[in-house]
């Protein structure tokens, strides 16, 4: 497998951006969404995935954050500079996630648009003692959900359909589409009866939905 870089930095990248998540929230005041939405905007997002060495290794976490916020809103943001050595769930998500993109190459940006990082932060009581294996095993599959989420919405948008309408004409329950749309439930173990009809009812092949 190619990885995004050199995997020397690959320690000091995941400190990095764990810190810096972890700064973001308990130095500088932001919610981690919002702090992550102003990274994956910022030139520091693009640097950090390829592994540039000034910024995955030169840099304190603190430091990442602190440019972050300040290249996005314009002002240097205000906060206590210290540290508690108890590891928080935001850290935790930077480490993890430093870690997925490397592994993966996936943009940050990209990832983001699959899986949230409200919902990553989610995966914390479950997934922080469990080998880093498992964080990725499980957000590759939260990202196929979303993608057949995606799929399922944008051809019954493009046909025209309300998913009332949907499930009329296709026989299937009204709440199991919404579920498919929603990723509650995987449309891969849905009935064979079912992906036949919202195919045949949307024109497209019943592959398509389950790639």
């Amino acid at each position: 497998m190619i990885h995004a870089y050199s995997d020397l930095y690959l320690n000091d990248a995941r400190r990095t951006l764990a810190r810096s998540f972890d700064a973001a929230v308990y130095i500088f005041g932001y919610k981690l969404p919002e702090y992550y939405e102003l990274f994956i905007n910022s030139v520091f997002s693009d640097k950090f995935e390829k592994g540039d060495p000034y910024v995955v290794s030169g840099m304190s976490g603190t430091e990442l954050a602190a440019e972050t916020i300040e290249s996005q809103i314009g002002t240097a943001p205000k906060g206590e500079l210290n540290y508690s050595y108890d590891r928080s769930p935001e850290y935790w998500v930077g480490w993890a996630l430093a870690y997925y993109q490397w592994n993966t190459g996936c943009s940050f940006k990209m990832l983001n648009d699959e899986v949230p990082v409200s919902s990553i932060i989610d995966m914390y009581p479950k997934y922080h003692e469990m080998d880093i294996s498992h964080f990725n095993d499980r957000i590759n599959e939260m990202r196929s959900l979303s993608r057949v989420k995606s799929y399922l919405k944008l051809f019954r948008e493009k046909a025209g359909y309300s998913q009332s309408e949907l499930a009329e004409l296709t026989g299937v329950p009204l709440r199991t589409l919404q579920q498919y749309e929603q990723g509650q439930k995987d449309i891969k173990h849905a009935r064979a009866d079912y992906i036949i009809s919202i195919s045949r009812t949307l024109d497209i092949a019943p592959e398509v939905l389950l790639q």
